[in-house]
């Protein structure tokens, strides 16, 4: 089982490399266990392109089993926790920037003072990354945002779940006169970065309004956006917990024709939801997006 793992890992991350550092071994190790791999089941799991290698059709099929191996032994430990009366075990969470700052400490004092054994540790990570590493098995439950027609890919394997939506916002400095889209056409935005989901929502909506935004400032931290906007620096769209998480002096909040929001939604691995651990802090964030939103 092992040694299918390393594989898994191998095709998941792209290179030996990769997978040996994911995993915390040399890359030597990882090549000689793929050896032994290899010789278990009499074929060639690995073949040479260029500087790397590629798994054949073989490994991969070996692959697909793995992951149907690994679901079952989720389930079996699932069904092991739900026996014992305290729920305990470690939870991985992952989290954009704005739930970070606000729903994710609310949710962790929930968590503390119901389940005293259940330990949680958060990353923050950009939604991008955040779902193929879950599926990786580098995190259990993915707290993801998603902007109006821009909806994340399914993926294969994870189970989404809403848990609200999070109004968008139009900032400019209070000094700035404008009030809707249309008027800030001349002025200077901050966005966040190219390709982007968040960037991609923004310019069409600044396209849809008949123009093409100057993006003279670019970043993931969106407390940074408000920090620029309030110095009379740009402008820029926000969501609402982006508000909550920073100081609004200096800035006017607008609201948007349509009053568009983004889908905050918690994502685990198929059959991960039935682990007692995971399921509780499933819950909690969900609880705590609720009150946040509401402004509770």
């Amino acid at each position: 089982m092992n040694r299918l793992r390393i594989l898994r890992e191998v095709s998941l991350r792209g290179s030996l490399a990769a997978a040996a550092e994911a995993l915390g071994y040399n890359p030597s190790s990882v090549s000689h266990q793929l050896k032994l791999l290899e010789g278990e089941v009499g074929v060639a799991l690995l073949e040479p392109v260029g500087r790397g290698v590629r798994l054949t059709e073989e490994a991969a099929i070996l692959v697909r089993h793995t992951e149907s191996i690994l679901r079952h032994l989720e389930s079996a430990e699932a069904e092991i926790a739900l026996a014992q009366e305290t729920v305990r075990g470690t939870v991985r969470v992952a989290s954009f920037q704005t739930a970070a700052h606000t729903v994710i400490p609310r949710a962790l004092l929930a968590l503390r003072a119901a389940h005293a054994d259940l330990h949680v540790s958060v990353a923050h990570i950009p939604v991008e990354l955040a779902l193929p590493a879950m599926l990786a098995r580098d995190f259990d439950l993915v707290l993801q945002e998603e902007y109006p027609g821009h909806p994340l890919p399914a993926v294969e394997g994870a189970e989404v779940t809403s848990v609200g939506r999070d109004p968008l916002w139009l900032l400019s400095p209070d000094r700035d006169p404008a009030r809707r889209i249309e008027d800030l056409a001349d002025r200077e935005w901050v966005m966040e970065p190219t390709g982007t989901q968040a960037r991609r929502w923004a310019v069409a909506e600044c396209r849809n309004a008949g123009f093409e935004p100057n993006v003279a400032h670019e970043s993931s931290d969106v407390l940074l956006h408000i920090r620029l906007i309030a110095a009379g620096l740009a402008v820029g769209l926000v969501p609402g917990l982006a508000l909550a998480a920073s100081s609004t002096s200096g800035v006017s909040a607008h609201r948007l024709p349509g009053a568009p929001a983004r889908r905050i939604a918690v994502a685990v691995r198929r059959g991960g939801g039935h682990s007692p651990g995971i399921d509780a802090v499933r819950q909690a964030i969900g609880r705590a997006t609720a009150e946040q939103l509401a402004g509770a």
